[in-house]
């Protein structure tokens, strides 16, 4: 397979996964391992990918990708996190769902449900569960996004601050490795914690793909979470933080 066509796999797989290996593309493609090192050395001169030992990952950053891709990103992951997320939620209860294709995916899973009060500041969420005739929806008032449907801002997070959650369950876009949970825009993350602050539990759903993103703006930090669900075991340094501030990990 020639470079031209081996690139827009390379990154379609980088998207998918948050990174990729050069031994992996090398067996997937048939070629050397010296030409998938030219191919990445590339993309990352190109600002593409971000080259580390052994790979490439998506290149950090303060711009994050576009929503329709994301909610293409690790559709499987996402399904299996938002079917224990489920599990976790009750019927009878009150929940927050932040923006996100993962808070979307908790959505679809909770369409069954009896009795629920979700508030949300997501259009696509309000959507799903608008479709469930036992769930009473609220739509956080404020300033609307286009790109993704998210209402966003302070006026949004005075919204939220009315009520009192049983569970807040939060996406993100990065978390990093000292336990700080990541977003891009600021005008989000003031919601996001203020959901945080006015739930009696608090859920962060995130893919492995989110311990290979950078992102700029600070939403907490994992040990001020009650629960994680995620795909993959956590590396170490995030595990010993979870462990010593009792967050459960919960890996679907």
């Amino acid at each position: 397979m020639s470079q031209t066509f081996r690139i827009p796999e390379i990154l379609a797989m980088a998207r998918r996964d948050g990174q990729v290996s050069v031994d992996k593309l090398a067996a997937h493609f048939g070629v050397t391992l010296q030409t998938i090192r030219r191919d990445l050395s590339e993309l990352a001169d190109a600002g593409r990918l971000e080259r580390v030992h052994g790979g490439a990952i998506l290149p950090s950053g303060i711009t994050n990708i576009a929503y329709e891709e994301r909610r293409a990103l690790n559709q499987s992951a996402k399904a299996r996190i938002a079917a224990a997320t489920s599990r976790m939620i009750p019927n009878d209860c009150a929940v927050f769902l932040n923006i996100g294709t993962t808070t979307e995916a908790v959505a679809r899973a909770l369409v069954h449900h009896q009795n629920l009060l979700v508030v949300t500041n997501n259009i696509n969420v309000a959507q799903i569960l608008g479709t469930n005739p036992d769930c009473q929806v609220i739509v956080v008032g404020g300033t609307m996004r286009p790109a993704d449907g998210g209402v966003v801002g302070e006026l949004a997070a005075r919204f939220v601050s009315a009520f009192k959650f049983d569970f807040a369950v939060i996406g993100c876009s990065a978390l990093d490795h000292d336990g700080d949970i990541l977003d891009y825009d600021m005008q989000e993350v003031v919601v996001s914690q203020s959901a945080l602050n006015q739930a009696r539990a608090t859920v962060l759903v995130c893919d492995q793909s989110k311990l290979t993103r950078a992102a700029p703006a600070r939403i907490g930090s994992v040990s001020e979470l009650d629960h994680i669900v995620t795909d993959c075991a956590l590396p170490a340094d995030l595990s010993r933080i979870c462990h010593a501030a009792a967050t459960h990990i919960n890996v679907a």
